[in-house]
């Protein structure tokens, strides 16, 4: 069996900024371009971009879907691949359980959700233009990374994945 490509998921807002948008695409297009998988949860906004930037540079796409079908939640135009999961928010969670690494672009809080149960289950976040993350005890968290371009989300992503995750 070949080995398994790695799974990145990109997290953001449904509704996002032209400059959201416009990193999204960039990652998107790094995720296609290292040969990894794109995962995100197959609406609009930052979901959207990147998958279209991941499509246009021939990735593959999975969409992890809050509704229980296509007609109750339609994945993007750019979903290779949807995941119907029937659980609503709850979904968040099965997105980045099937994630190496996460990337958060922008976003709310659903965004949060997202890395905070990321970064409980030990899996690596790569922050571009997003949340601005300190532990209240000041301490750092080796899983939360920051990035300033799209290829350095990538990079990073792809880094902390390969190295499992670990400290």
């Amino acid at each position: 069996m070949a080995d398994k490509p790695v799974q990145l998921a990109v997290i953001g807002g449904a509704s996002c900024s032209d400059r959201h948008r416009i990193l999204a695409g960039e990652t998107g297009s790094g995720i296609a371009r290292a040969g990894a998988v794109l995962l995100c949860g197959g609406r609009g906004g930052v979901m959207s971009a990147a998958a279209a930037g991941a499509r246009s540079a021939g990735g593959r796409t999975v969409g992890i879907l809050p509704g229980a079908s296509a007609t109750e939640t339609p994945a993007n135009a750019h979903i290779e691949i949807p995941i119907y999961t029937g659980l609503g928010q709850a979904r968040n969670q099965v997105l980045v359980l099937s994630a190496d690494a996460v990337i958060g672009i922008g976003g709310g809080w659903g965004t949060l959700t997202e890395i905070g149960l990321a970064l409980k289950h030990r899996i690596p976040v790569v922050l571009l233009s997003s949340w601005q993350l300190t532990r209240p005890d000041g301490e750092s968290d080796p899983r939360l990374l920051q990035a300033t371009t799209a290829q350095q989300a990538v990079d990073l992503a792809l880094e902390a994945a390969q190295a499992g995750g670990s400290d």
